[in-house]
């Protein structure tokens, strides 16, 4: 391995460091968008159960705040009950765009890395032919310095690719998973709603 990155030359290093950082980012997002954690399916149900019991109170919305994304949204809910249909609306809204934010975090950074890694490619290839027609001269040309312009070429280009792939596809697939998320909490949120203002 590292035989290869020493014949792809300097322009590999960054590509490496994107690399890194794009297995970072795939590795939390993977543990922090576990459906579980940010919208468990039986917190409903939970909430419904807690508030037969003792109907809202602060220790209520305290615990809600604190057991997860979604529940931070009924959080915002349950604190404005009190208020119209349209108030408490405006403050789940309100709650769930800095939620998606949250969800959201670091996806552009992904993004950013599986756009930008063919270019470094791109750029490392340019280095190796740059290289590659160095090695030609009046008087005949240097075998050795001909053969590192192609291996610097042809690594970059293949690294480029390598990099480029995974993080596309990781990216695209949190991206979906957010937007089911979302979709997934406003139908949460519209249903305790209409439990709170007695439609179901």
């Amino acid at each position: 391995m590292w035989d290869i990155i020493i014949a792809a030359g300097w322009p590999i290093w960054p590509l490496i460091f994107a690399s890194v950082i794009a297995v970072a980012i795939i590795g939390e997002r993977s543990f922090a968008l576990r459906e579980r954690v940010v919208a468990p399916g039986n917190l409903l149900p939970e909430l419904q159960a807690w508030l037969a019991k003792s109907g809202v109170t602060k220790e209520t919305i305290g615990r809600l705040e604190q057991h997860s994304l979604l529940g931070r949204i009924f959080a915002a809910a349950l604190a404005n009950e009190r208020h119209s249909r349209e108030v408490t609306k405006e403050a789940i809204e309100e709650t769930a765009r800095a939620v998606a934010h949250q969800l959201e975090k670091y996806l552009s950074t992904l993004g950013t890395i599986a756009t930008v890694a063919p270019l470094l490619g791109l750029l490392g290839t340019v280095i190796g032919m740059v290289e590659l027609f160095g090695a030609f001269n009046a008087t005949g040309h240097d075998v050795a310095q001909f053969a590192r312009g192609i291996s610097v070429a042809l690594y970059n280009t293949a690294g480029g690719i390598v990099v480029a792939v995974p993080a596309m596809i990781a990216y695209r697939f949190f991206r979906t998973k957010v937007d089911a998320l979302l979709l997934d909490m406003e139908q949460q949120a519209i249903k305790l709603v209409e439990i709170l203002h007695g439609e179901r």
